[in-house]
């Protein structure tokens, strides 16, 4: 494979000399600006042979260099070694930006490729001015990928299906209604949609085309005379077409939208939403396009409905059980000495949660990490780096599941056997964060990086930390991750409003000893209102009980064992109607009272 890797980018050097192209940039995108993807967009992946879901590839005549973030420092120091990509610590202050990477090392004159579908408005633009500042070029129409990827995957021909508004809790028609009063409060007629999402909020439609994602591949422009959507005719049934010729969206191909953009009258002010439209639509457009960067989609989705919530609530209760089931065939496995791997326990969550009612498919890959291998933050088993669980270190499992109902995301990190010390006061100070987060009350209009300390303080006290985000939003039977709002370090322009569901989930980190993450999902609702305002909390969604074994009560208040003890107080009482016989027994001994 790694000879595979040196033959593809050079002869991707190859395309580029004939084209003109002293450096190309490659992204972990698609047109859709998508962080997920089908494996028609999977180019980076294939070029680089590096499988984390963020991280860019650049090639000069002389460097190929793959950027990344912290979550995926360990992963790619193993699958770049030896195909001659050297891995760019992203966020560390030794690392350069790409753009500064590449002026610091071409020279005046030079031209930089790009595939301008797969950069956004933003990036796109923020590239050219700081290449042309000094002496670069920049060329959007460069897709050189064909020549060297013959072999590349056909977009994905899954059927299309409308989710039914008994779980949507609004009809499309209604929606479109919504986005285009947005639109128009920001000077713009009508609207044009790439991210696959926002495409599937608005119409009520669902698809396979995207592991894990309920999405199909697909634009949208919707304007107050009619609708189009821009998807491979093939994935549209009698059904589904009627549905949308009900509510006035015409369907044409996937292909064909560049074409139909172009065309559209000179007086037609049509929203793109520039981190969610690519820089060719915004260049084909032109004087057209109303660029702006508050997406009119963006908090009409984030914010769930009382339908959407109450389906949310009732995929927790399932999921919940599934969970208590396959957690009990993992410990009972490796406590009689069965055999059990990373693999087999992506496998046992799956084979549970397939039994629960309106069950679609897992939420993204289940992430099971044993011992070392828990401290690679999105860590994903393969059969060469799959390990036996053999009792001796912490498990960390991450995992989630699609359906029709709602979305579950959830970590636990569990004993497989004997605690230690410090596995016990690194999960603690973990669990203090969680608290922490999980119990704030905050004044409305606060955004999540107003609240991200919360969770790392105890860690910090501690000189620890991790570099990931402490939460991210989460779709409806939709992407598990989603914005426009996170709780995180740097700066989010979004307010956590009621409505919003958003992961709560600090970790910590050892490097080649163990890894800790603890998730539950959050909804963010009213607490009271003084004379100084609004006031919102978090209510929490997961119910899933934590490791009574890694607790060190040492260490935490009596307000938070209380919490803890109240958690697993209401995960009983909500999972147990639906239980019996071992599971039963399994769920109210991890509930018992934690005590000092």
């Amino acid at each position: 494979m790694k000879q595979e890797i040196i033959d593809r980018i050079d002869a991707l050097r190859l395309q580029m000399k004939k084209a003109g192209i002293t450096a190309t940039i490659i992204p972990q995108t698609d047109p859709h600006q998508g962080e997920y993807l089908a494996s028609h967009f999977q180019v980076r992946r294939f070029l680089s042979g590096f499988t984390g879901s963020a991280g860019t590839l650049v090639v000069t005549p002389a460097e190929a260099l793959l950027w990344t973030d912290s979550r995926y420092f360990i992963q790619a120091a193993a699958q770049l070694e030896g195909t001659g990509i050297k891995l760019m610590k992203e966020g560390l202050p030794a690392t350069p930006g790409i753009a500064d990477y590449l002026i610091q090392n071409l020279t005046k004159g030079s031209v930089v490729g790009i595939d301008g579908w797969v950069f956004s408005v933003n990036d796109t633009e923020n590239l050219r001015k700081s290449l042309e500042a000094h002496g670069l070029s920049l060329k959007v129409d460069a897709d050189i990928v064909n020549a060297v990827w013959t072999n590349r995957p056909s977009l994905p021909d899954c059927p299309a299906f409308v989710h039914d508004n008994k779980y949507a809790g609004r009809d499309a028609a209604d929606k479109i209604k919504d986005i285009l009063g947005n639109a128009k409060m920001q000077g713009a007629d009508s609207v044009f949609i790439s991210a696959l999402d926002e495409v599937a909020w608005t119409l009520n439609i669902r698809s396979r085309d995207v592991n894990c994602n309920p999405v199909a591949i697909s634009f949208l422009y919707i304007s107050p005379k009619g609708s189009t959507l821009f998807i491979l005719p093939e994935k549209i049934n009698a059904e589904v077409a009627d549905y949308l010729k009900q509510r006035n969206v015409a369907v044409a191909p996937y292909n064909s939208v560049a074409d139909f953009l172009a065309a559209l009258p000179a007086d037609d002010k049509v929203l793109l939403v520039s981190a969610r439209n690519s820089g060719a639509s915004r260049a084909i457009l032109g004087e057209r396009a109303v660029v702006t960067e508050v997406s009119p989609v963006a908090m009409l989705k984030g914010c769930k409905n009382q339908v959407q919530i109450e389906g949310t609530r009732h995929a927790m209760i399932k999921d919940g059980c599934a969970l208590v089931g396959a957690f009990r065939e993992i410990e009972e496995t490796v406590a009689n000495g069965g055999r059990l791997t990373e693999i087999g326990v992506a496998e046992i969550l799956t084979k549970h949660r397939s039994k629960q009612d309106l069950y679609f498919d897992e939420s993204f890959e289940t992430i099971a990490g044993y011992g070392p291998h828990g401290a690679i933050v999105h860590y994903s088993a393969t059969p060469e780096s799959d390990v036996e669980i053999i009792g001796e270190n912490l498990l960390l499992i991450d995992s989630g599941a699609q359906y029709l109902d709602g979305t579950t995301d959830i970590t636990r990190t569990i004993s497989m056997g004997k605690t230690t010390d410090q596995q016990r006061r690194d999960f603690t100070l973990v669990m203090k964060g969680h608290i922490a987060l999980g119990t704030a009350i905050f004044p409305e209009g606060t955004r999540g990086d107003q609240l991200d300390a919360l969770a790392r303080q105890f860690l910090w006290k501690n000189g620890l930390s991790y570099l990931h985000g402490t939460g991210h939003g989460v779709g409806h039977f939709l992407n598990v991750h989603e914005g426009p709002q996170s709780i995180r370090l740097n700066h989010v322009n979004t307010p956590l409003t009621p409505g919003m569901i958003t992961s709560n989930e600090p970790g910590l980190y050892r490097e080649n000893i163990h890894g800790i993450r603890c998730e539950n999902l959050v909804l963010t609702v009213p607490a009271f209102t003084t004379e100084f305002g609004n006031f919102y909390r978090f209510e929490t969604l997961t119910l899933f009980p934590f490791d009574l074994k890694l607790f060190d009560t040492t260490i935490m208040t009596d307000d938070e064992i209380k919490w803890v003890n109240d958690y697993h107080t209401m995960v009983r009482e909500k999972l147990a109607p639906n239980l019996q016989g071992a599971d039963l027994e399994w769920l109210n001994k991890k509930t018992q009272p934690l005590t000092r």
